[in-house]
């Protein structure tokens, strides 16, 4: 009997030990969520408020997420009533370049009732939106570390950049960055030029045959090939590889890239490791990518050892020290990053590019003569490029009414004070690069209109606050591969322009779309004939 009182006593001890852990766990859980979700927006927000910094007032848990679809979902439907998908676009009147307010347009609506400088809240996640240029200017001349993507955006975007030069922060950002960025300086980038030359060469080859076989003229959709031009000049410059053996891990990153956007500005990026069925899809690509990646890195060390970027990767890999991330990681967030960042965002600025001048003919035409003049019946080569000054101009109006990126974001690690506005821990700095591309207030009453000749004399000379011109970025965390980009850009275009003649298709319809990056949704289709 006794050892029966005993073993229930045991028991009841047992449980009462299972119960207070439980019951702790849980108040420990709950006081965690409470200052996560509730306690510290709210410091946040009253923190930003006592200076006079306004914004829309949250609601429970989602903060502004609610309010923010509905103005989505207002501008759509107005869109989707006043938009006839069979209209035929040939003209400039037909083109709204407007088009930023028509997807974000809480950032308009906002930043129009509470000044420049503006909050409001992703869920937990408070924002200061930033369009004041002057704040602009002392922050890119901040270069501290204190500084940096955003931890909810790297958690999101995750399966798509690691922990790479574009997501990661700190120490680990610098040892990236001192990796990566001298094999992207100007004078590497024009060793890359016979190669830049031959990958367009051979895709301009196969337009000419589809040109030739329908009749003199064809209808093309260029943004898939341009795509392949940048993906081929990627691949092979920086990996002596080609686009035929990328393209499964462009594809793939293409397609993780289109369903990880879907949650960069709402809730669905904070339920990335729920086993939906989207997740388990977004888990599968990236251990696919993964594979792909190790395979192509295995080939190229076994055949070469030549100083290329994917050499450089491998060198900062043995290099890395007690940075948080693993050999292999390193190699594969880094090679992601690159194939991402280079392949898509040229592409698409070469495609907004090829559409606006097939918009304004009388700049197709000044262009195309210029090229004429300066490379005449020489092969193109890097000296060329500098002179080409009408094509540079053209490249920057195009860069400023359709920059490939939209948001440029920084999270506050430690308080900071930028132009008297003390901005407190935790807080995501969010600039809308499109609305200070088309602020009326910085380019002049025709910023919505394409016009090239603003920067005759430069970037300095085009508007009336340079620094809010920022296609590459902006501070110490610029791209990169802003040389190779533009280097691209001018042959890839010269190129076309030299070799064919182009209008807007009818089939062509206008919608930009935001996919992280900011490219045409349908496509971009040009009527091309050769010269």
């Amino acid at each position: 009997m006794e050892g029966g009182k005993m073993e229930a006593e045991l028991f009841v001890i047992a449980a009462k030990i299972i119960l207070t852990v439980l019951v702790g766990g849980f108040l420990f859980l709950f006081f965690y969520l409470y200052e996560l979700l509730i306690l510290r927006p709210e410091g946040l927000r009253s923190k930003l408020q006592i200076q006079g910094i306004k914004g829309p007032p949250p609601s429970f848990l989602l903060g502004n997420v609610l309010a923010l679809k509905r103005l989505q979902n207002k501008v759509q439907s107005t869109a989707t009533k006043t938009t006839d998908p069979q209209d035929e676009v040939h003209h400039e009147a037909s083109i709204c370049h407007q088009w930023p307010s028509r997807i974000f347009p809480h950032i308009e609506e906002w930043r129009n009732e509470y000044g420049p400088t503006f909050m409001y809240a992703l869920a937990h996640m408070q924002q200061l939106c930033i369009t004041d240029v002057e704040l602009l200017k002392e922050l890119g001349l901040c270069t501290s570390l204190i500084l940096g993507t955003p931890s909810i955006t790297s958690k999101i975007l995750g399966p798509l950049l690691g922990k790479g030069l574009l997501s990661s922060n700190g120490l680990m950002w610098a040892h990236q960055r001192k990796t990566i960025a001298p094999e992207l300086y100007h004078a590497k980038v024009k060793g890359m030029m016979d190669l830049i030359v031959e990958s367009t060469t051979s895709m301009l080859k196969t337009w000419e045959s589809e040109i030739q076989t329908q009749g003199g003229t064809a209808e093309i959709r260029v943004d898939e090939n341009l795509r392949k031009i940048s993906g081929d000049i990627i691949a092979r410059a920086c990996f002596q590889s080609n686009y035929s053996e990328g393209k499964e891990i462009f594809s793939r990153l293409r397609t993780l890239q289109k369903i990880l956007s879907k949650g960069i500005m709402g809730v669905e990026g904070l339920i990335r490791w729920l086993p939906t069925n989207e997740n388990r899809e977004i888990w599968r690509l990236e251990k696919e990518i993964e594979s792909m990646i190790l395979k192509v890195v295995k080939q190229r060390s076994e055949v070469s050892h030549e100083k290329d970027l994917l050499q450089m990767i491998l060198q900062g890999a043995e290099t890395l020290g007690e940075n948080g991330l693993s050999h292999k990681k390193f190699i594969i967030d880094n090679c992601k990053t690159i194939f991402i960042a280079a392949y898509e965002t040229t592409a698409v600025a070469a495609s907004w590019s090829l559409m606006l001048l097939a918009v304004h003919a009388d700049w197709q035409a000044r262009v195309r003569a210029e090229v004429l003049e300066i490379c005449g019946d020489k092969p193109l080569h890097a000296d060329m490029l500098p002179s080409m000054k009408v094509l540079t101009m053209v490249i920057q109006e195009v860069l400023r009414l359709y920059s490939p990126v939209f948001f440029l974001a920084r999270e506050v690690f430690e308080t900071i004070t930028l132009k008297n506005v003390v901005i407190p821990k935790g807080v995501v700095l969010q600039i809308p690069i499109p609305f200070l591309h088309q602020d009326p207030d910085i380019w002049g009453p025709d910023a919505h209109k394409f016009n090239p000749e603003r920067f005759a004399n430069g970037v300095l000379k085009a508007c009336n606050s340079p620094q809010a011109y920022m296609p590459f970025g902006l501070g110490p965390r610029i791209c990169v591969g802003q040389h190779l980009a533009m280097t691209e850009l001018k042959v890839i275009l010269s190129l076309i322009l030299s070799k064919f003649s182009f209008s807007l298709s009818p089939a062509y319809r206008h919608s930009p779309a935001y996919k992280l990056t900011t490219g045409p949704e349908h496509g971009v289709i040009l009527r091309m004939r050769s010269l």
